[in-house]
């Protein structure tokens, strides 16, 4: 797998997995967002609300 920094900092490197399918697995796990996960992973009180708005959204659904 070869990869480089989309934000153009020049970062980037290779390395070699056993299988096509390790190296697809982890290059996805890369390119995760830490914002899909915004309100999951929060603190129970300090993001209380963002919680009970993540809540009721999905009850509307």
């Amino acid at each position: 797998m070869l990869w480089m920094c989309e934000r153009g900092c020049g970062a980037g490197g290779a390395k070699s997995y056993p299988a096509a399918a390790d190296a697809a697995r982890y290059a996805h796990a890369f390119d995760r967002r830490d914002s899909d996960d915004l309100g999951k992973r929060a603190p129970l009180l300090g993001l209380l609300p963002l919680r009970a708005w993540r809540a009721l959204r999905r009850s509307q659904r």
